[in-house]
């Protein structure tokens, strides 16, 4: 590796952990379109799908480790939605991350873009803004364990551990205040990538390297975004997250279609 390269991805890691640290998720959605683009872009390295796949689920884990770790002592983590929805969606995400192997690097594409489309919709439809501690919180048991499933299988394929998703999910559906669903979302990615990483390594796809130094970058900075997190407004919370499933929707579906 040349030293561009290795500048280049933990560029690209310290900044996507910073952001995805912030509003609860693993990551994924940021960096696996920059993996895509931005090393060829430069000219330092080039990635197949199937290995930016790889590397993220690996990188996802690590940044969902240490940001639930910073989560630690607060009470905006849901001990039961985590443990319901987190072995839903381990199960789903393993047979979701060894099946991609048969999948074409277009197929995975468009899995992607299509998750993204709908989480960006579902963030922008109106709901009550509340703050409240997990101890205030129900939710529909049955309901919070099949779309966590889905999503497991889904996300698995593409190499993200799901939150960007499951956010959606959780504050649409489920009506989960925002910082108990960013927060308990960040622990429910930490279970699911566990599955997801297991399958992406079944596969043979993860590059050593690439991947060392993502989760050197992702284990830095998710601490620092979930800081972050505490101290802004769960509003704007939601609206980093939206814009962010937003831009990534139109850049996959862009190259996609054209």
């Amino acid at each position: 590796m040349t030293l561009a390269e290795v500048l280049t991805l933990f560029a690209i890691g310290f900044v996507g952990s910073y952001i995805s640290g912030m509003v609860g998720i693993g990551g994924s959605i940021i960096k696996y379109p920059l993996l895509l683009y931005i090393p060829p872009l430069l000219g330092v390295a080039s990635y197949s799908s199937q290995e930016v796949a790889a590397v993220s689920a690996v990188q996802v884990f690590f940044a969902t480790l240490t940001g639930t770790w910073a989560y630690r002592r607060d009470r905006f983590i849901h001990p039961t939605l985590v443990a319901y929805m987190g072995t839903a969606i381990i199960i789903g995400s393993f047979f979701g991350g060894y099946g991609s192997k048969f999948l074409a690097n277009e197929a995975i594409n468009f899995i992607y873009a299509v998750l993204a489309a709908i989480a960006a919709v579902m963030m922008f439809i109106p709901r009550p803004e509340d703050e409240a501690y997990y101890e205030d919180v129900t939710f529909p048991k049955a309901i919070a364990v099949l779309s966590a499933l889905v999503v497991g299988v889904l996300s698995g394929i593409v190499g993200a551990a799901g939150a960007f998703i499951l956010i959606p999910i959780m504050l649409v559906i489920l009506n989960i205040p925002t910082r108990v669903a960013i927060a308990s979302s960040m622990a429910i990615t930490f279970v699911s990538s566990i599955g997801a990483t297991v399958g992406k390594v079944f596969t043979g796809h993860v590059l050593f390297w690439p991947s060392v130094i993502m989760v050197i970058a992702s284990t830095l900075a998710s601490p620092l975004g979930v800081r972050v997190a505490k101290r802004i407004n769960a509003k704007v919370l939601k609206w980093i997250l939206a814009a962010l499933i937003l831009a990534t929707a139109i850049k996959i579906w862009y190259d996609i279609l054209f």
